[in-house]
């Protein structure tokens, strides 16, 4: 399957890279579960994934008891819908770090990984979503002569 690509265009119009990338080989430990670390802003999470009844356990309570907002949720159930295995796999993981929203990326970003880790057919969905990028976004440090990292102390003429 040899493609012409003589311009940027043409290597953008081209679905060669998606085709021909080899897909992971299935990552399981003896007792048939995947595992992967997700991150995001200071939050580390620790995911195991096996096949199951669709319960997500998050340092010993279950997702709802742990998040009460909705949205966080909906978050972390968001690789689980895009690969269409909601109720499939019991999901457990330790997080550590950050507040409740980097957290919850940080569970998300592991889920995906773990699917990926379990199913590799999973990744040609979960790619194109972004779920398993990691979102290097992070707070900026403060610097001296200033209120915060950008904010400069209130100025007065006199």
């Amino acid at each position: 399957m040899d493609i012409d690509i003589e311009n940027i265009e043409d290597l953008k119009n081209s679905d060669s890279a998606l085709v021909n990338t080899p897909l992971p080989e299935k990552k399981v430990d003896e007792h048939g579960r995947a595992y992967a670390t997700g991150k995001r802003k200071n939050a580390v999470a620790r995911v195991w994934l096996k096949p199951g009844s669709g319960i997500i356990k998050i340092n010993g309570k279950i997702s709802d008891d742990y998040f009460a907002r909705p949205v966080l949720r909906m978050l972390i159930n968001q690789p689980l819908v895009a690969a269409e295995r909601v109720d499939q796999f019991d999901v457990t993981c330790s997080v550590t770090g950050g507040g409740l929203s980097g957290q919850a990326g940080a569970i998300r970003h592991g889920i995906s990984k773990c699917l990926v880790n379990f199913e590799p057919e999973v990744k040609k969905t979960l790619k194109p979503g972004g779920f398993l990028t990691r979102d290097s976004r992070v707070v900026e440090r403060k610097k001296y002569g200033r209120a915060k990292a950008r904010r400069s102390y209130q100025f007065s003429k006199r």
